[in-house]
């Protein structure tokens, strides 16, 4: 079957033949908060046969049909940072995704990576997150990373550290499978000698049990 041309594709969209939807955001310092001029890249996901850019800290597109989409903020000095939308997301025919970026030599924590208490085993709702990832390596083939592990200090210090590393190997396993290189891929397991909340509350030691991803090389 012939492919139809973009601009028809729209035309239909517009004539109400597919629903339309606005996907827009800001990029922010994720420190500071501070809005944060950078090239933001989007396309279609995965083919990328729809793609388009800005160079701005906020950013606005609209989108059509059931394909997701991946939008890349990029800025100098900064880890570049990958999302992926899907049209399911939309609430009023509106999709708003914000992006923060952290400064290169830092860490960037995995926000949305959950373990069953005690176990290695990545539920699955942490695989969004994950592919977010893959997708921003594949786009930047130089980069290499490091997965971090943290657990909180609570029970023994060595089985602590030996879950921290079982828990970066299977987030590591996880990126392989997608079809990056193990090479690209380093592992630490800290245990929990690195906690960023010491309050004795579970609020706190839930926060200290985090997996964060460091760029070796960009």
């Amino acid at each position: 079957m012939k492919k139809l041309p973009i601009y028809f594709l729209v035309l239909l969209a517009h004539a109400g033949f597919a629903q339309t939807i606005t996907v827009k955001g800001e990029v922010k310092d994720a420190v500071r908060g501070k809005f944060l001029k950078s090239k933001i890249m989007y396309h279609s996901y995965p083919t990328g046969g729809i793609s388009g850019s800005f160079n701005d800290s906020t950013y606005s597109f609209t989108i059509f049909g059931s394909a997701k989409y991946q939008i890349t903020a990029e800025a100098e000095g900064y880890i570049p940072h990958t999302v992926i939308i899907d049209p399911k997301e939309a609430v009023n025919n509106i999709i708003t995704r914000d992006i923060s970026l952290s400064s290169k030599g830092g860490t960037v924590v995995l926000d949305h990576l959950i373990f069953d208490q005690g176990r290695a085993v990545i539920n699955p709702k942490s695989f969004q997150e994950l592919d977010e990832l893959v997708a921003m390596m594949k786009d930047s083939p130089k980069v290499e990373i490091q997965l971090e592990g943290h657990t909180d200090n609570v029970g023994n210090p060595q089985a602590n550290i030996k879950l921290s590393q079982q828990r970066v190997d299977a987030v590591k396993k996880y990126i392989i499978s997608k079809g990056i290189n193990k090479k690209r891929v380093m592992t630490k397991a800290y245990g929990g000698s690195q906690p960023v909340a010491r309050e004795n509350t579970e609020e706190a030691r839930a926060k200290n049990r985090r997996v964060e991803m460091r760029v070796l090389k960009d």
